[in-house]
């Protein structure tokens, strides 16, 4: 890792250990539900549960699992899963829940880069990325590598994503228009922010982040260079979140946010697996 990626995943760690805390008492991240119904999944599993398929006794990694309620999520579903994520914070957190939820999660804590290392060669049935991983990422065909090196032969990728065209968009303007990069680039794009993207009853110490973007075609072409099949790319009109305010509208039969004008303008999500 380069001494400047390295800058980068430091200043996104503090600023992730200050989020998790406040993210785990937050209501939109259920975690009394996980406690309460032993059947309840995340929204984003629920989601992709019909592309996900039976999953029971794979043994799986959610890499960048954040809180881990996804996680928990695959685990409920049937697979023997472990969690990685580079916040410690974000790791306590993810233990409560899973002990809460009664779930048999183990998590690591390491930088999704050295999850082989960490985590062995060719050890998984699945690997599971969700909403918000790869824009932390200065590098996808690095992540793409990763992900081939830890997958079986005959393993499979699962990917839920925000789509790079969403990514590209200013979200403080009315309507919201192409502002940031649509494909990767070398350097960072430097934000400072103050809040998050759930409500939260408390405020960030660590407001910078540095981001990433990368395009799909980027995403796709790292995935195989590294070795995998392309098996399924469904793009959504959706996503799990309220992405730009006042402009979205909640559909609450899904529990995803989409354009209240004409969705079908915007890709706003994606789902992508792969196989080894």
């Amino acid at each position: 890792m380069t001494d400047s990626f390295a800058a980068s995943f430091g200043v996104n760690k503090a600023n992730w250990d200050d989020r998790a805390p406040l993210h785990a008492s937050s209501p939109d991240y259920n975690f009394a539900d996980f406690a309460a119904d032993p059947a309840y999944l995340s929204a984003v599993v629920r989601f992709d549960r019909p592309r996900l398929g039976d999953i029971a006794g794979l043994r799986a990694v959610h890499l960048q699992c954040h809180l881990g309620t996804d996680t928990v999520s695959l685990s409920r579903l049937g697979a023997r899963v472990s969690g990685l994520d580079f916040s410690g914070a974000a790791l306590t957190e993810a233990r409560r829940l899973a002990e809460a939820a009664g779930a048999d999660v183990d998590y690591h804590e390491a930088n999704v880069y050295d999850a082989v290392s960490v985590l062995g060669a060719e050890s998984f049935d699945l690997v599971y990325t969700g909403i918000g991983a790869l824009c932390w990422l200065p590098s996808v065909a690095r992540w793409a590598e990763v992900v081939a090196g830890l997958l079986r032969p005959g393993g499979r990728l699962f990917i839920r994503e925000a789509h790079p065209m969403l990514q590209t968009l200013d979200e403080t303007v009315d309507p919201a228009l192409p502002r940031y990069p649509y494909f990767e680039q070398a350097e960072p794009l430097v934000f400072d922010e103050p809040g998050t993207y759930v409500e939260v009853d408390g405020e960030l110490t660590h407001t910078v982040t540095h981001e990433w973007n990368h395009s799909l075609g980027e995403i796709v072409t790292a995935l195989l260079a590294a070795g995998l099949t392309l098996t399924g790319l469904t793009e959504h009109d959706s996503v799990p979140w309220n992405a730009i305010p006042g402009q979205m509208v909640h559909d609450e039969a899904v529990d995803e946010w989409r354009l209240k004008d004409t969705p079908q303008r915007l890709a706003a999500s994606y789902t992508l697996q792969a196989v080894k």
